[in-house]
């Protein structure tokens, strides 16, 4: 058959979820599912996969779905649910909402260290939900408050619900995480720079409010950029966005406490008074405010502790695992070194600490698995089509066509495509599994270096989170503005058209020297 009419073909489960998901709005439960089965009648009949190859390559996704990707979603949202239980996310909100009256620094502090954070160890939309929730108790507009969440929560996605995305996508593809999540790093690390500038500039609608604050800004870029990207080298996907999160919040929290003079920040003309503020803020203490952050803590602790810098831990953690082989590839279910399990302990034990009792956290753990179980099916379906797409051939048929048609140019639109998945599905790492092979099978092809093309599958992806349908609509429920999606997405747009642009330059011109 005609390349081009095979190319055609194959783009049909990827044009099903554009239009039933940006169109239709079938909602994504619904529409994966039968993108899913679109995609194993397409391999039988069109690429001749018999039944059984394609149902067990399904399979294999469906497994792939559940243990690791699922396992980390669930683990994440149980601890922040925990943490809600609790009552001590109402403690961390009101230490980070009680820093400054600056408006300018209230932004940075809450849309991009705490939105880093919360996407670090949860994502799936409490990044925008909660700051912007914060921000307009704290007297900002609500389209603002939405608008400058959905473009702080950009770059902190690739490395969200503890590296979920990246580690998916070395998963996909079966390249090495390291190296993949320091290629991530590197790319993103100029727009990690950038942006809380940018914010500033946002919040003030000019330049001339980056005064006084420019300082600021700039470290709160560098502290996030730096140490995700040694963090990505060296340890992996689970901890950049955390650890890059912690240090930008803690720079932020420390310039304000030492350079920046009280009197001069209640003067200035982006200061708020705490009339325009509903929220209360009561003294907390230093015993209160550990106990709030312990569950985040001991995620942080736990993972550092059993990655490969303790080798004995790790070594020995390895050991509790299985392995099968479903269809051709070894499927690995890791018991305990997994994200995943490590965070629900994190979670019970912090519960614990907390004054919670087992039956609570237990019961707790147990609404968030009824609570996404729509999303498991979204998650097991999207990562399954991929698999039968991967492979049945389809995703070579594209990558030939597409090789074809860009050449040696391809790096410039790669970051596009990323982000036109993330765009399409909602998901950083649904983006990674739709077009994570297709990105590293293209490399091969134009004799591009296969880390850093696929690197741009997620780099890309971070820009299409803004102006995602789903990423909207959170916004819109968080801040009450339902009805106002069209306005938001319509200031985002620019920005992500931008962002990926310059992505889309970066990209091609060091493909040409790596």
């Amino acid at each position: 058959m005609n390349i081009y009419v095979l190319f055609l073909i194959a783009l049909i489960p990827v044009i099903w979820l554009m239009i039933s998901l940006g169109v239709l709005k079938i909602p994504a439960h619904k529409a994966c599912p039968l993108g899913l089965l679109i995609t194993l009648v397409l391999s039988i009949l069109i690429w001749n996969m018999d039944f059984t190859s394609a149902m067990l390559s399904a399979i294999e996704g469906v497994a792939l779905g559940i243990w690791p990707i699922m396992i980390v979603i669930i683990a994440a949202i149980f601890t922040y649910n925990l943490a809600l239980y609790t009552k001590n996310m109402d403690i961390m909100k009101s230490m980070l909402s009680s820093i400054t009256t600056d408006k300018r620094i209230q932004v940075l502090i809450l849309a991009w260290g705490f939105g880093g954070f919360l996407e670090a160890v949860a994502g799936y939309g409490t990044a925008v939900a909660i700051p912007a929730s914060i921000l307009i108790s704290l007297g900002f507009d609500p389209i603002f408050s939405a608008v400058i969440c959905l473009i702080a929560n950009t770059v902190p996605t690739a490395f969200g619900a503890v590296g979920i995305p990246v580690s998916t996508l070395a998963s996909v593809t079966g390249l090495n995480v390291n190296l993949l999540s320091y290629y991530v790093g590197l790319q993103l690390s100029i727009f990690i720079i950038i942006i809380p500038i940018v914010l500033v500039i946002i919040t003030t609608k000019s330049i001339k409010g980056l005064k006084g604050v420019f300082g600021i800004s700039l470290a709160s870029g560098v502290s996030f950029a730096i140490p995700q990207l040694l963090c990505a080298k060296y340890l992996g996907a689970e901890l950049p966005a955390l650890l890059g999160s912690i240090c930008s919040l803690g720079t932020i929290i420390l310039w304000v406490k030492v350079f920046l003079k009280k009197e001069d920040v209640l003067e200035n003309e982006y200061s708020v008074s705490t009339s325009e503020s509903s929220i209360t803020i009561n003294k907390i203490t230093i015993k209160e405010g550990i106990l709030a952050w312990i569950p985040y803590i001991l995620v942080f602790i736990f993972i550092i502790f059993t990655s490969p810098l303790f080798p004995n831990i790790n070594e020995y953690l390895s050991h509790f695992k299985t392995s099968i082989i479903i269809y051709e590839g070894k499927t690995v279910f890791k018991w305990i070194s997994t994200p995943g399990t490590l965070i629900i302990f994190a979670g019970f034990i912090g519960g614990l600490i907390q004054g919670a009792k087992i039956n609570e956290i237990i019961k707790v753990f147990l609404s968030t698995l009824k609570q996404l179980y729509k999303s498991t099916i979204t998650v097991v379906s999207i990562v399954a089509l991929a698999k039968v797409m991967g492979y049945s051939g389809m995703i070579t048929s594209l990558a030939i066509v597409l090789v074809k048609i860009t050449g040696r140019f391809f790096p410039f639109i790669s970051p596009i495509i990323g982000a036109l998945g993330t765009f399409i599905t909602g998901s950083d790492t649904s983006s990674n599994v739709l077009f994570g092979a297709l990105q590293n099978e293209v490399a091969k092809s134009i004799d591009v270096n296969a880390y850093w093309l696929t690197a741009a599958n997620t780099s890309g992806a971070t820009a299409g989170k803004m102006i995602s349908p789903q990423s909207i609509a959170i916004a819109t429920s968080a801040t009450g503005m339902i009805g106002s999606e069209g306005k938001i997405f319509n200031k985002t747009l620019k920005f992500c058209t931008g962002y990926v642009v310059i992505l889309g330059i970066l990209v091609y011109i060091v493909s040409l020297f790596i």
